[in-house]
């Protein structure tokens, strides 16, 4: 099984991520926030990655790390 891993003070909350993702299971965090305040991107059904890494391909910062 797949596991999507956000660096979460890394992430600035611009949501390209959750743009990418086949399975739209990446979404901006609504309640928690990083250091720098920015609300960070989560994956909200983590049986449902497939592992295909578009969210972090699409990721300008290098916040997201998948694992097969």
């Amino acid at each position: 099984m797949a596991k999507m891993t956000v660096i979460t003070e890394r992430c600035k909350g611009c949501a390209l991520c959750t743009t990418a993702c086949p399975k739209k299971i990446v979404e901006l965090q609504k309640e928690k926030r990083n250091k720098k305040g920015y609300f960070y991107a989560v994956c909200t059904d983590e049986s449902q990655c497939i592992g295909c890494a578009m969210c972090a391909m699409m990721c300008p910062d290098c916040a997201i790390v998948v694992e097969k």
